[in-house]
């Protein structure tokens, strides 16, 4: 048998999931060790129990886990697992990664950033606007959007990427055969033939209440760094935004107004220290997606591994969102320039002007020679 089944095989044995997976990896190297490991070999494994090697043991036999193996080409579903060629390597940098990942269409290029787009079922006109345009304006820069598929700002968010050609990708509490929810038919076939749609649940598992949080921790997993559009103060959102946190990622949240319900949220958040977005370029404070934009141009292996990858580095020189910087940088020579006068002939406020020029200067392309007067480093 092939690696492929034998990691199928233990992601569908009855009553082992993540955490009982992770006490067999401390003893076993493998999954084929674990197939044809005796009984007595599990006895002293944390975790595991006499029902435990009971279902490992009846798993071998099963009809039915080989039948359904047989079948996902039919169905058109891949997947993956850690140490396989394609598995995200966002995902191996959190603790409770998944042992399995099924999929149709397309995995997200692990060399190009990814925002998450994340808020309310019930939301509002404003805020499904806001997701649109802030996934177009990502889809333009050639950022990968990463979302949930749900009702209202997830579908928003994600019609909005496919809407400019770019990259999506959902995260499905369920298996990756079902359509949940079934008014987002169209969206769901749209991300099967030109992005991705994945879950680490077996096809044919039911969306179920109790499997959407941990759905979320991959959203945020797969993402540099998340959106959070509208929220109620109790919201899966805010799960999103916690788990996001405990990963490292940047968190964003767009402002609301007080005393709306669907601002609370929101407004808990800023509170506790996320980051305010109000435009699509506020995205670049993200250290992580500056890395890409950084790296495109001062490393010549990076930039050419990206320009391979064919998106990030062409989509953000000719995006008009990055004008801006451009036109702060053209003002700039030889001879020193003062802030104010950059911030005279660009139009810009002094925090726009301010904030290019940071980001100039750790591009290594200007310096600041006195206080707020700069020169270019180079010709």
């Amino acid at each position: 048998m092939k690696d492929d089944y034998y990691w199928f095989w233990i992601n569908n044995i009855t009553g082992i999931a993540n955490i009982k997976m992770r006490y067999l990896f401390k003893v076993f190297d493998t999954p084929e060790d674990i197939y044809k490991a005796s009984d007595k070999m599990f006895e002293g494994v944390m975790g595991i129990k006499p029902d435990d090697i009971y279902s490992i043991k009846e798993s071998r036999k099963s009809e039915y886990i080989y039948r359904e193996y047989s079948e996902l080409d039919k169905k058109n579903i891949k997947f993956t697992y850690p140490g396989k060629y394609n598995y995200p390597e966002r995902l191996m940098n959190i603790y409770d990664y998944p042992y399995i990942i099924y999929y149709k269409g397309s995995l997200p290029q692990s060399d190009v950033p990814s925002v998450a787009i994340v808020g309310a079922r019930n939301c509002t006109e404003y805020g499904r606007s806001v997701a649109g345009r802030f996934a177009e304006d990502f889809a333009d820069m050639g950022i990968q959007v990463i979302s949930g598929m749900a009702l209202g700002i997830d579908a928003a968010a994600q019609k909005g990427a496919v809407r400019k050609g770019g990259y999506s990708m959902a995260v499905l509490g369920c298996g990756v055969d079902i359509c949940y929810p079934r008014t987002n038919i169209e969206l769901y076939t749209q991300l099967e033939s030109n992005g991705g749609i994945i879950s680490e649940y077996s096809p044919g598992t039911p969306p179920k209440a109790g499997l959407f949080p941990m759905r979320n921790r991959i959203i945020s997993a797969m993402s540099d760094a998340l959106i959070v559009v509208e929220a109620k103060q109790k919201s899966g959102s805010l799960i999103t935004a916690d788990q996001a946190l405990d990963q490292n990622r940047d968190v964003y949240v767009v402002p609301g107004r007080i005393g709306d319900t669907l601002s609370e949220g929101c407004l808990k958040l800023l509170k506790e220290g996320a980051q305010l977005i109000t435009s699509s370029k506020d995205i670049y404070a993200t250290e992580s997606i500056n890395r890409y934009i950084n790296c495109s141009k001062k490393d010549d292996n990076c930039r050419n591994s990206l320009n391979n990858n064919g998106i990030f580095e062409e989509k953000f020189k000719k995006s008009g969102l990055a004008s801006p910087k451009n036109m702060v940088y053209s003002q700039i020579n030889l001879f020193p320039v003062s802030l104010e006068m950059i911030v005279n002939n660009s139009g810009l406020n002094l925090v726009e002007a301010e904030g290019i020029l940071l980001e100039l200067e750790l591009d290594g392309l200007i310096e600041e020679v006195s206080k707020n007067y700069y020169i270019r480093k180079h010709i």
